[in-house]
């Protein structure tokens, strides 16, 4: 449809400059268009969300690794997809249309990290094997195969060093692994590994080291946190492998690491993007019920309905409405942090509250408090308005095993109080 065919060439314009691609800008286009009717329809509510993991599959695959790509890309699904698709804010479903988005663009970037990383790995097993096996003909075929690993470890991208395996002592280095590491190659040949590394990163990837000086190990693999001699710190991966000669006799230690900090840094940004709701910061329901079943007993759970809601987004706006949020979830942090507890958003103006190791007694006091939170006016286009709200409560005195039934508990009991209308359960509009 056209729709959709036009959603594909804006999401390649965005996508110029993010990186090289291995498709021509046509080929580009028509990848995209398989995957745009597929996420309009899942923002529409008439689709699976899960079709934005196929897309990110395909631009990791067409050699899509830039994070602009996916910042661009999460961009177009909660901006001009949703708004293309929802030009109008008063559509009974606006609310339930703009968490659907989100959802997709979360669905995105957890994939994106995922497919990223696999396909990082890949490529590092690719040089490592490569650099094992261009070690070992060094020994069988010296005269040729030297010339081939010195080229290999001079011109590699990932940082090569080989290590002597009795006095576990740099033999040498190549330029990469100097700057991962922030020492000058010229100064490590000779040096102990523990000298180098000095004792800020002296750690379990050096244990894993000793392990294979001493033969109880062949190769290991880690990820370990670096700090350089200037006081920089990077996240590396760090294989390491005894290379042997052809009668089985260990010869020395190949070392390869590959500095993985922004890589890292990406992933535990996407991580938090797809965990946590867009506009309040705080935890989204995968989040929450990741914690939920995690909880120590007993687990008490407030489950929150803002009651008038609606009236401010119909009379002020939906722009008030989100300020009006992000001013409810600051409130319910203030009081939950206090007692260790967790607060999130799992949907249009609904919230709810976990707390491990909390009674009954605890648990109806914090629901006091949370209301008595929410009933300070929020200041509205510079009028005071009280926005009410419903709580319901439960208390699971075993670690959760059905959270769908505990959630069915919880949120039965706040339609019960909405119902009953007492005084815990709401507040009103504040009258003028």
């Amino acid at each position: 449809m056209a729709e959709a065919r036009e959603l594909a060439v804006r999401w390649a314009d965005l996508l110029d400059g993010a990186v090289a691609p291995t498709l021509t800008r046509a080929q580009v286009e028509d990848l995209l268009a398989r995957f745009t009717p597929g996420l309009i329809a899942a923002v529409r509510g008439t689709g699976d969300a899960t079709v934005a993991r196929d897309a990110a599959a395909a631009l990791v695959a067409a050699n899509y690794r830039d994070p602009l790509a996916v910042y661009r890309s999460v961009m177009l699904i909660c901006g001009e997809l949703f708004q293309s698709t929802y030009p109008n804010t008063a559509a009974p479903d606006y609310l339930d249309a703009r968490d659907r988005a989100v959802a997709v663009a979360a669905e995105f970037a957890a994939a994106f990290t995922g497919d990223l990383r696999t396909a990082a790995l890949a490529e590092q097993e690719t040089t490592l094997a490569a650099a094992l096996t261009a070690a070992r003909e060094a020994e069988a075929r010296r005269q040729l195969s030297e010339a081939r690993f010195e080229a290999i470890f001079t011109g590699a991208s990932v940082g090569i060093g080989t290590i002597d395996i009795t006095t576990g002592q740099v033999v040498d280095v190549n330029a990469a692994m100097a700057e991962t590491l922030g020492v000058p190659a010229e100064l490590m040949p000779g040096r102990s590994v523990a000298e180098i590394l000095g004792p800020a990163n002296i750690g379990h990837a050096f244990e894993e080291f000793q392990r294979l000086l001493s033969g109880e190990v062949d190769r290991f693999r880690v990820e370990t946190e670096h700090t350089r001699p200037d006081g920089g710190h990077a996240t590396i991966d760090l294989s390491m492998s005894v290379v042997r000669d052809g009668d089985g006799k260990p010869r020395f230690l190949i070392g390869v690491t590959v500095d993985i900090t922004e890589r890292k840094l990406l992933a535990d940004r996407l991580w938090h993007d797809a965990h946590h709701d867009s506009l309040t910061g705080l935890p989204n329901r995968l989040l929450f019920l990741d914690r939920l079943a995690s909880a120590e007993p007993p687990v008490g759970l407030c489950y929150l309905d803002l009651d008038g809601f609606k009236d401010i987004n119909d009379l002020r706006g939906h722009t008030a409405g989100d300020r009006v949020l992000r001013e409810v979830a600051t409130r319910l942090l203030g009081t939950v942090s206090a007692v260790g507890g967790m607060a999130a958003r799992i949907g249009g103006d609904e919230f709810i509250v976990l707390v491990d190791r909390c009674d009954a007694d605890e648990l109806a006091k914090l629901a006091d408090e949370i209301l008595a939170a929410l009933a300070v006016p929020f200041e509205v286009d510079g009028q005071p308005m009280v926005v009410g709200a419903s709580i319901g409560t439960a208390v699971a005195a075993t670690a959760p095993t059905a959270a769908d039934d505990l959630m069915h508990a919880v949120d039965t009991a706040m339609y019960r109080n909405k119902s009953q209308r007492g005084a815990r359960q709401s507040y009103g509009p504040r009258g003028r």
